[in-house]
């Protein structure tokens, strides 16, 4: 699917789902004032809020000052191009090259990879399964004349059925494990109503080990990855100020293509006698660059080259910022993305089992010949022939 028609199917879902909504009692900002909502205060912060993102990075640096760094994962949004970030993760399993990362973040379709990556190479046939298996195809459910009563395209029924058939007991058992240890897994969503970046603690959440931590865990795992207009928002409920109220959570890209730091911290030094970021690994589930293509006269052409070109630029900019903040902190910045050359359909929307079979190939052969990463100011960027600069030292644990 072409960016034209990714725009035309959402164009399409804003102007067929003009009467459909999603009903919920009206809030004002006032009733958010105060301190966090109840229950919240110790598993999720808005990424603007710089106390807070330190307060929920200690851990993970404590435990990573022994070797005075610690190794950050970002796993970018893309929809059905996560089958490349898949396929990277399991070919550096493959190569003896994957770290024991002390943090692992994803935004939508990093989201539902970041919990298998945290738990590491022994999940790997599960998140094989995840993005390559029949689950995976069956996403994209049209609603029919239904959505002209909903407020979005598709229906999120078979998301929701993918996250239940890989979120079970045993994983969020083994999360909380790695938590204890000091590592963290951290997950953003977009909230519409503050127009924030929120990012979840899911190690923290899972701690709580009860029902309602349970579903609240995979309800964040689908609001990430709820791409406006083409799925519905996810509701979720605090209580503020005496009263429930429901926050509506959208796709963390909305706000943030991926990140190693929250945006409060990305211009933060840190401390000379802390543990600082080591290594930082992002990988893209996308392309960067520019490509050409010649534009046609009719608005969809227009706007749809607009969207891939505004998209492309967030994310090189991103990349750029994220990169300085390493550097500054005495660390290094290496991402993945799938290159230019690849013929694999890369629009995201595209949930066929061959091209996610592809793409997950294509991942997971260049993670194995070593040519998966490369250093944002590299002219060359993601290729097809070895890179130039040294590659990430090979480690397979802490």
């Amino acid at each position: 699917m072409r960016p034209a028609r990714l725009l035309a199917l959402l164009l399409a879902a804003l102007s067929l789902c003009a009467c459909g909504s999603l009903s919920r009692p009206a809030f004002q900002a006032s009733d958010l004032a105060g301190p966090p909502p109840k229950g919240l205060a110790d598993i999720r912060f808005n990424a603007s809020d710089k106390d807070a993102a330190v307060r929920f990075g200690d851990p993970a640096r404590k435990r990573a000052l022994a070797q005075r760094t610690f190794d950050v994962l970002a796993l970018s949004g893309g929809g059905s191009n996560g089958a490349y970030g898949a396929g990277v993760l399991v070919g550096l399993t493959k190569r003896g090259e994957r770290p024991e990362f002390d943090i692992v973040t994803g935004v939508s379709t990093g989201a539902l990879t970041a919990p298998f990556a945290f738990l590491g190479p022994s999940w790997d046939d599960r998140l094989t399964q995840a993005y390559t298996g029949k689950e995976a195809g069956r996403i994209l459910k049209p609603r029919g004349l239904g959505v002209l009563f909903h407020p979005s395209f598709y229906s999120s029924a078979a998301l929701r059925q993918l996250v239940d058939a890989y979120v079970t007991d045993d994983m969020l058992q083994a999360i909380v494990a790695e938590h204890r240890r000091g590592r963290r897994l951290l997950i953003a969503t977009t909230n519409l109503d503050t127009e924030e970046t929120v990012i979840w603690d899911m190690g923290a959440i899972a701690s709580r080990g009860d029902d309602a931590s349970k579903e609240l865990f995979k309800r964040v795992l689908v609001a990430s990855t709820s791409i406006p207009g083409v799925f519905p928002p996810t509701l979720i409920e605090i209580e503020g100020k005496g009263r429930e109220l429901s926050e509506m959570h959208v796709d963390g890209g909305v706000t943030i293509p991926f990140f190693v730091a929250p945006e409060s911290l990305l211009l933060w030094t840190a401390a000379k006698n802390s543990a600082r970021p080591g290594r930082m690994y992002v990988i893209v589930n996308g392309k960067v660059d520019g490509s050409f293509g010649f534009t046609k006269g009719g608005a969809l052409s227009i706007v749809g080259r607009s969207w891939d070109a505004m998209s492309k630029a967030l994310m090189r900019t991103h990349l750029a910022t994220s990169y300085g903040f390493a550097r500054r902190n005495g660390g290094q910045l290496f991402y993945s993305a799938i290159p230019d050359s690849a013929d694999a359909d890369t629009s995201g929307l595209d949930f066929d089992a061959k091209n996610r079979a592809a793409l997950f190939q294509l991942g997971r052969e260049r993670a194995e010949a070593g040519w998966a990463w490369a250093l944002p100011d590299d002219p060359n960027g993601p290729s097809d022939v070895p890179p130039a600069v040294p590659a990430p030292p090979a480690i397979s644990g802490k």
